[in-house]
């Protein structure tokens, strides 16, 4: 967070309780003393966690039914995208409509105002910390596969053609799924006692078959993927496409035809009256013209869906749907003790404290 004191130049004596620290609507260039702000805006970061399973077909995969009685085993290496969640985490981004500029006339006491980096309004005669967006989650990647070549015998390995290594193959497949059995069985001549022992060696027995069957049924390896988008909704809408997924390439751009719409739904939780003239009203705010511009945000209804699913749904308060009020320069200009902070997220008052 950025800390300004707007008057730290100012060579002052006892304040003059009637003048004011005059807030106006910002105009790039145009401020020479002073500091800017804006109000937000409440975007989002939608984050997209996807499953990726590849599956490949072995080397013997035209034998395995031969051998193995394995049937509708892989012919060919194909890929396929499962949504695993979806979820979007709210962050403020200033609202380039709103701009605010904060200028000190003569005389006055001015406030302390922190400001995000971007130049959102944090905090006036306090401090607040700038809120960062959570890590992203970590792409898992998929587990190594063994290499069948390091359980295969001497035999098949110098065999003088691919039948005749898969026949082998699968000679040896039989001859430990045996060596198990026997093993259960008790009737092995090497059976250990010890139960610990026992499971050692079958679970050894058990990979080495694994292994040399995925040369007959292929293989299957699963990775998680990590997709990030910005969702920036300037309106209420019943189904906007926020991106589209193709069960065979995943996450693609919105107009990409190549995947099947995922939309995003925006309503207001409120019913919002119309401004009505009053000349009281006008009156009053035209004092206030001059005080600390803020946002109160509306409540807001999302949705993520697809038309067979819905991925999220959520309910939270966003800036740019709300009104813009203002906090009078009085609260700041005679003795500078309020103290403000404003939601990063949506420009909101958090807490005022005198």
């Amino acid at each position: 967070m950025r800390k300004t004191f707007i008057a730290a130049l100012l060579c002052l004596s006892t304040p003059v309780l009637h003048a004011q620290t005059e807030v106006e609507p910002f105009v790039p260039g145009s401020t020479l003393e002073g500091i800017s702000y804006f109000l937000p805006r409440t975007a989002f970061r939608v984050t997209v966690v996807a499953e990726k399973t590849v599956t490949r077909p072995g080397d013997f995969n035209k034998y395995a039914e031969r051998y193995l009685r394995l049937t509708d085993v892989p012919q060919a290496e194909s890929t396929t995208w499962a949504i695993r969640s979806i979820t979007m985490e709210p962050y403020g981004t200033p609202d380039r409509t709103k701009a605010y500029s904060i200028k000190v006339r003569s005389k006055t006491v001015a406030p302390l105002v922190g400001l995000s980096k971007s130049g959102l309004l944090l905090s006036i005669n306090t401090d607040a910390q700038e809120v960062t967006l959570p890590e992203l989650p970590k792409p898992q990647p998929a587990e190594p596969l063994e290499d069948p070549r390091n359980y295969m015998t001497q035999e098949m390995l110098s065999a003088g053609s691919t039948a005749k290594m898969a026949e082998l193959c699968a000679q040896e497949i039989y001859d430990i799924r045996e060596s198990r059995n026997a093993l259960i069985r008790g009737e092995a001549d090497n059976t250990p006692k010890d139960g610990a022992q026992l499971k050692l060696m079958l679970d050894q027995l058990d990979k080495q078959a694994s292994v040399l069957e995925s040369l007959f049924r292929g293989t299957t390896q699963t990775s998680t993927e990590v997709f990030t988008l910005t969702y920036d909704p300037s309106k209420e809408s019943e189904r906007d496409i926020l991106f589209r997924f193709s069960r065979h390439l995943g996450v693609v751009d919105a107009d990409d035809l190549a995947g099947e719409p995922v939309y995003v739904s925006v309503k207001s939780l409120e019913s919002l009256p119309e401004p009505q003239p009053n000349e009281q009203v006008a009156k009053k705010k035209e004092k206030l013209e001059k005080g600390v511009y803020y946002n109160v945000p509306a409540n807001m209804k999302l949705r993520i869906f697809t038309a067979q699913k819905t991925f999220l749904e959520m309910e939270t308060p966003m800036g740019q749907f709300g009104t813009v009020e203002i906090l009078s320069s009085m609260l700041f200009d005679k003795k500078a003790t309020t103290r403000v902070t404003f939601f990063q997220t949506t420009g909101g008052t958090k807490d005022v404290m005198e």
